[in-house]
Parts: structure tokens; sequence; C-alpha cells
């Protein structure tokens, strides 16, 4: 594999509004493409937010959504990764998916929802981790509160991945855990974490913006502020390379000695 150019578009998503949403993402991959960015991380729940009392209606949306993302991405031979409401048999999930050069990869379902603000409410949680095989090799996924669980960054790490993609709405007033958060499932599992938040604010909440590439050494690579933005940086995966060799954490795990039932 060589070097990618990764980017990031951090943005107010506008409660229910997803013609504008959608809009404002096409026009920034395109910009960002332009550039020469190949991988694009959006914000959880971009195309409409949490509003929670439409959700069936605006996942009904999410495949006109996805037709849209499946165009610019082949149009601009970019990988696009962010998370849509999707209609289930059971229920609603908060999907990521990952369109790669116009082809839509397996999805992942948000594991972990966030009591606090009654995900568990309006969301059924997914069951899985998720890796995608792409064309810059393969990606995890991780949305939001998942950020919270090094279980699951591990998983998505012994299954691959050597970027994990994670999308949120995280808020302001504990946008410093994000901060820390973001680095160390970088540091631990000496990968590339490709964080996207979201900026702006709806229902009285603040976000926290504070958008970033981490290397596997933990270096911040491309910072965003609390204001929309658009960042970017080179990853290499010779760096993760070089990281576990190093030091070889992967390699002198010892799984057993983890067990809680031993």
């Amino acid at each position: 594999m060589k070097k990618v150019k990764a980017g990031i578009i951090q943005f107010d998503v506008l409660l229910g509004a997803v013609d504008r949403n959608v809009a404002l993402v096409r026009k920034q991959v395109r910009s960002l493409a332009a550039r020469g960015v190949r991988l694009i991380v959006l914000p959880e729940m971009w195309s409409c937010g949490f509003a929670n009392d439409r959700l069936e209606a605006f996942a009904r949306a999410t495949p006109d959504v996805l037709e849209v993302l499946q165009a610019v991405s082949a149009e601009t031979e970019v990988t696009l990764v962010g998370s849509l409401p999707e209609q289930g048999i059971d229920g609603i999930y908060n999907t990521a998916y990952v369109v790669d050069r116009g082809e839509v990869g397996s999805p992942y379902r948000k594991v972990h929802l966030f009591t606090p603000t009654e995900e568990d409410r309006y969301f059924v949680p997914g069951r899985q981790a998720g890796v995608v095989a792409t064309s810059l090799g393969m990606i995890g996924l991780m949305v939001c509160y998942d950020l919270r669980f090094p279980e699951l960054c591990r998983a998505l790490v012994l299954k691959g991945a050597w970027i994990v993609a994670v999308m949120a709405q995280w808020p302001a007033v504990r946008v410093a855990h994000w901060d820390i958060l973001l680095r160390a499932r970088a540091v631990e599992n000496q990968i590339f974490v490709v964080g996207a938040n979201r900026s702006g604010a709806d229902d009285g909440l603040s976000y926290g913006g504070h958008s970033r590439i981490v290397s596997p050494y933990g270096e911040v690579l491309a910072r965003a502020k609390k204001r929309p933005d658009m960042i970017s940086a080179s990853i290499d995966p010779d760096l993760v390379v070089q990281a576990r060799a190093q030091i070889p954490c992967l390699h002198q795990r010892i799984p057993e000695a983890y067990d809680p039932e031993a």
C-alpha cells in the first residue's frame, strides 16, 4: 500500500435538512478531492442529525443519499465514510457506510448506544465489529460512543485495520475526552485514527469540533478547532509497520491473561 491523503469534513449538521447537508458534503468532497485527498470521513448521522422523532422518514431517504455518495465517489475516485440512519427489520440503526470509488462496502451498525441521551430509545444496537476492505486497505469503523470501548478498536485491528475512522456528534462539554481517546486508540493499537466530529449546535447542545487525524505514535497530523472546517494529512502505512517493529505490542499480547473468567 502507498501513502494516502486523508481528510475530514467538519460541519454543522442541520437537523432534518437532508438536502442541504447532502449538497454541502457533495461540494466539499469535490473540493478536498481536488487537493488530492483520497479518503474522506464525515460526522455521525451527517445527513439529518439526531432528529429522533422523524428517524423512519430519514432512514427511508438513506438509499438516495447513498446514491449521491456513490456518484461523487466514482467521479472523484475518493473513498467516503460516514454514518446514516438505516431501517432494519427490527428498528433503526445508526450505520456507518463506506463508499469506495462508487461501490458501497459492508455497513457497520453502531454497537454502543449512548444512553444519557436516550439513543437506546430510538436505535437498535449492532452486534459486530466493522472492518471494510477498500482500495486503500482495511478500514475499521467506530461511531461516537464506541470510542470509549478499547475492546472494539482492538478487535478492528486484529481483523486487519490500519486506519480506524471515527464518526461522531461529540459535545463540547466533553471534547477533552474526545481528544485524549483518539490519541489513546491510535497509540495502543499503532494505527492511524481519523476522527470526524461535527460542529455547531442543536436543541441547546453545543458540539465540540476538534476533528483530528492521529498517527500511530499519537502525533496529531491535522486538527480542526470548533468551527466548520476541512482538514487533511498524508498517512503512510509504512509508519504502522515501523511503530509495530519498534514496540511489538500486538505480537506480545497474552490474551489468556485478560480473560475475566480465568
